[in-house]
């Protein structure tokens, strides 16, 4: 039988007190060690990108920008599990998809499914951190995003992504029937994301190819690719160049 992952931890809470106590108590966690400690977005932000670590015990509410924020400074957030007070918040938690969510004072047991649930997750492709790490790997189909339009919010592997649409300096993401906005433009997602899989169809969309079931002429040396749910994409003629040299047609 195979050995559990080791999950690497970056512990962030603006408590000194709470940090230690997360410190004790996964002390006895053979397979967790601790990467580093944040006691705010900032300096969590540049942790991430430091230590790409593989869990997040991410406070919620914390003095300046909140946990939700820091996850949408990321390109590709880690395994995040929410340690706060106020379980308000677990509702919206679990509606991002957090793997699990900690009321302080955090209880061993509760602790010890928490990082048996990440666990079981860790077995599976792993994230990435976040761009300054490596500016130059692209982001994999396999990576975790984070998105927050509003008051909503996903966790979204971008392989479920099937379209990326411009929005002025802002980007549509399409997929399982969401359509939220990223603060993250066409042009800068396009220099991170795998060339392999994901193509940029026109100045307006990229692609996950994956997704793409059809692709027919369409006008004077144009295609027109149509997606497994039906929605339709006119590629502009140089990329429709491109795409028949890249896909040999």
């Amino acid at each position: 039988m195979a050995s559990s992952p080791v999950l690497r931890t970056l512990i962030v809470d603006d408590e000194r007190l709470a940090r230690r106590e997360l410190r004790r108590l996964l002390g006895p966690h053979e397979t967790v060690t601790v990467a580093g400690e944040a006691a705010n977005a900032d300096a969590a932000e540049a942790a991430v990108q430091e230590e790409n670590p593989d869990l997040l015990l991410l406070d919620v509410q914390m003095p300046g920008d909140s946990g939700f924020d820091l996850l949408t400074r990321l390109d590709a957030v880690p395994h995040v599990v929410f340690v706060t007070a106020y379980d308000e918040y677990a509702i919206r938690a679990f509606k991002v998809n957090a793997l699990d969510y900690l009321v302080k004072p955090v209880e061993p047991e509760r602790l010890a499914q928490a990082i048996e649930t990440v666990q079981a997750r860790a077995a599976g492709p792993q994230a990435v951190g976040a761009e300054g790490e490596a500016p130059q790997a692209p982001l994999t189909a396999e990576d975790q995003v984070f998105v927050k339009d509003g008051e909503r919010c996903w966790f979204v592997q971008l392989a479920d992504v099937r379209l990326f649409e411009a929005a002025g300096n802002y980007t549509r993401l399409y997929f399982d029937g969401e359509e939220p906005l990223t603060h993250r433009s066409l042009s800068y997602l396009e220099d991170r994301l795998d060339p392999d899989r994901f193509f940029r169809a026109s100045r307006q969309h990229i692609l996950n190819l994956r997704w793409v079931a059809d692709v027919t002429p369409w006008a004077t040396d144009k295609l027109k690719a149509t997606l497994e749910d039906g929605m339709e994409v006119e590629l502009s003629r140089r990329r429709s160049k491109q795409f028949r040299e890249q896909l040999s047609l």
